[in-house]
């Protein structure tokens, strides 16, 4: 089986020493490729590098590029060329991680909203796919989607942890869903169990966001807490427990879906 994690914060703290055995258990479990995240600009900057650093062959890592609304407060007139540079990398291929959280409000409401329609409409000028990130906002994000939805080649929800009405109304908007080990938490995930059947093929992707929402069905669980991309099997098994198919039914199809949301080569 060939497994693509969508949604991986490589940059983050907790991985800096240990970046390469990190991505050697990947590739052991069957994570063939990666999407590192991008979540501001000096972290898609980062992002970016350790995709030349860590993949001489080019065919393994990739990146997203955009700002989240945790740091839209601070996009400014300049924000936009620094993030349309690097759009243009080859390395980068989707504008995110963007979008609305209004549980935390990081960020003024205004803000994030200023702030992801212009990331919109980059995406919209260089013709890329969108990560999307959403919180207690799919209402004003759809309003906002409306606007763009058409000009825009695709665009995913990222960790998606919302009710049967968001995910219905995201797929009429032909939105692509992506699952996260919330679905192995069975505190707050189990309302995502019989939504899995209600995705097409097509339009499900598998992602970690590691070292976030380690699987909690995961046995036996690492001593250091942290997630990590090896383990996006355990939400493979999960989702297709929950869809009615094998898990090679599904690793087969989300595979199919990332590389074609994304553009990824076949390895």
């Amino acid at each position: 089986m060939q497994l693509i994690d969508i949604g991986i914060n490589l940059t983050h703290a907790s991985f800096t020493q240990q970046l390469e055995a990190v991505l050697a258990r990947a590739y052991e479990a069957g994570v063939c490729q990666l999407v590192l995240t991008g979540t501001s600009l000096a972290g898609s900057e980062q992002s970016l590098a350790l995709c030349r650093q860590l993949d001489e062959s080019s065919e393994r890592l990739f990146c997203t590029a955009g700002v989240h609304p945790h740091d839209a407060s601070h996009w400014n007139s300049a924000s936009a060329n620094q993030l349309r540079a690097l759009l243009r990398e080859p390395e980068v291929r989707a504008v995110g991680e963007c979008g609305l959280d209004f549980n935390r409000d990081f960020s003024p409401r205004p803000a994030q909203e200023k702030a992801l329609e212009e990331q919109l409409a980059l995406a919209v000028e260089l013709q890329l796919p969108v990560f999307l990130h959403e919180r207690e906002a799919d209402q004003r994000l759809r309003e906002i989607l409306r606007d763009y939805r058409d000009r825009l080649p695709a665009a995913v929800v990222h960790c998606f942890t919302a009710d049967k009405r968001a995910l219905f109304n995201y797929l009429d908007m032909d939105l692509h869903i992506g699952i996260t080990g919330w679905i192995c938490d069975e505190r707050r995930g189990t309302h995502l169990h019989p939504l899995m059947r209600e995705i097409p093929q097509g339009r499900l992707m598998l992602e970690s966001d590691a070292p976030y929402l380690l699987p909690r069905s995961l046995r036996p669980k690492p001593k250091h807490g942290r997630n990590e991309p090896a383990f996006l099997t355990e939400v493979l098994q999960e989702v297709a427990r929950h869809r009615g198919e094998s898990p090679e039914q599904v690793a087969e199809h989300t595979t199919a879906c990332a590389r074609a949301f994304f553009r990824l080569p076949a390895i």
